[in-house]
């Protein structure tokens, strides 16, 4: 059998030995819209649970926009000339509006990253900045939540009048979903900030996985940041799997985000009926699977339809290697993932963990493998005893051992794909 798996900016064809039963989960999709022009129109102009941007906008002299980096294929392109149209429209010139690139504690993105982020009319008209979570200097501080948590968040949003984001609503490895507040914290947070919501307080949280926001403590955490920041309106799409436009949410930061993350949980999800003994998955392809660090989420999200004990196979370029310097340092001195679980109760928390954390509660349940030629074996410290250089090597030893007739399940874009066990039907 053979299956084209997301890879980098092509796909990999995968030849899957004989002998295990496979079932291909391809991500779900919502129809795109046949009018994206009038449904962001339509948004903007009769928002959920706020008055019209244009309106908004109007007694405002100043504005800023948080958008995604380019770890995430946001349609900013589409999205964005429709709200500074209205901002525009509401008397607030080119010269009082800040685009900020929500980076968290990515690398900032480069002048060509801008031009695709934004595109070049935009990047080159408007004053556009990247966030640096590392500058605490750049940040303003905003008190603390009702759990402790400093907030910082970067002085030239706190500094506008008028706060928007901007961005898309998928599922999230440790947040339930993306969108809305996300692109206030972490997005434009001091590391000081991002530190404690990424730190175990948060990321041992049953509640803190993929698809779950209602009872998740990380989401109700941010969504009281975003308040804290005065989180004005929030525009968010959801995506089919090419990229298109399927829906519109705008608004209220809370209700707009809400209908948002209904709309994507009851159009995405796929169901099997019990949990496989293996899964083979991506980072879907670029960009997430540019670094080690983002094609985690692969891993993590593929881990909900596994039988206990179950295998994992990711199968990333990594083009980019680990990613930034701090994760790098902690991935090649990982011995177990045991010992690092550990090491992180012991110690202060330091910048991107939280991914290996990640990484690590996974690999204490699950045998997981790896096929990520970027990444050389000797950055990966104990991971790269589980690494192959081959991808038919990697099927090899996933396939090897597992009992007669297994089942396992093959997730060509990995976390783009919303898999879950059915539940079952009571008697």
């Amino acid at each position: 059998m053979r299956v084209e798996a997301a890879f980098g900016k092509r796909s990999l064809s995968l030849e899957l030995p004989d002998g295990p039963r496979y079932e291909v989960l391809e991500a779900r999709s919502a129809r795109a819209l046949s009018d994206v022009g009038k449904a962001l129109a339509d948004a903007l102009d009769s928002p959920i649970g706020r008055p019209p941007l244009k309106e908004l906008a109007r007694d405002r002299k100043t504005a800023a926009i948080s958008v995604c980096d380019i770890t995430r294929p946001a349609p900013n392109k589409l999205t964005l000339p429709p709200i500074l149209d209205r901002l525009h429209a509401a008397g607030i010139t080119a010269e009082d509006i800040t685009i900020l690139i929500a980076t968290g504690l990515h690398r900032p993105s480069t002048s060509d990253e801008l031009d695709v982020i934004l595109g070049r009319e935009i990047a080159s008209r408007y004053r556009v900045v990247n966030h640096n979570a590392r500058e605490i200097g750049q940040h303003h501080f905003l008190g603390k939540t009702a759990r402790g948590t400093p907030v910082y968040i970067d002085e030239r949003f706190i500094a506008a009048d008028l706060h928007i984001t901007l961005g898309f609503i998928e599922q999230h490895l440790m947040l339930g979903f993306s969108g809305g507040r996300k692109l206030v914290a972490p997005g434009l947070a001091a590391q000081d900030t991002i530190k404690v919501l990424h730190s175990p307080l948060f990321m041992r949280e049953p509640k803190a996985i993929e698809g779950s926001i209602d009872d998740n403590p990380l989401h109700q955490e941010l969504l009281e940041i975003a308040r804290m920041a005065r989180h004005d309106f929030m525009l968010d799409v959801a995506l089919t799997r090419t990229r298109d436009i399927a829906g519109v949410f705008a608004g209220d930061p809370v209700e707009a985000h809400a209908a948002g993350v209904r709309f994507v949980s009851e159009s995405l999800l796929e169901t099997i009926p019990e949990p496989v003994d293996a899964v083979i998955t991506t980072a879907a392809g670029y960009p997430l699977d540019l670094t080690f660090y983002q094609a985690v989420k692969g891993i993590t999200a593929a881990q909900h339809i596994l039988k206990p004990g179950g295998k994992i196979l990711l199968i990333a370029e990594c083009d980019e290697g680990a990613g930034a310097r701090e994760f790098a340092e902690k991935l090649r001195h990982l011995k177990t993932y045991e010992s690092f679980l550990d090491e992180l109760k012991a110690g202060p928390v330091t910048v991107d963990q939280w991914q290996l954390e990640k990484l690590a509660l996974v690999g204490t349940k699950f045998d997981v493998l790896f096929y990520t030629p970027g990444l050389a074996k000797a950055a990966s410290g104990g991971l790269a005893a589980k690494m192959y250089d081959s991808v038919g090597e990697a099927l090899q030893a996933l396939t090897a051992g597992l009992p007669a007739n297994a089942r396992i399940a093959v997730i060509p874009e990995g976390p783009y794909v919303y898999a879950r066990v059915a539940e079952p039907v009571a008697a």
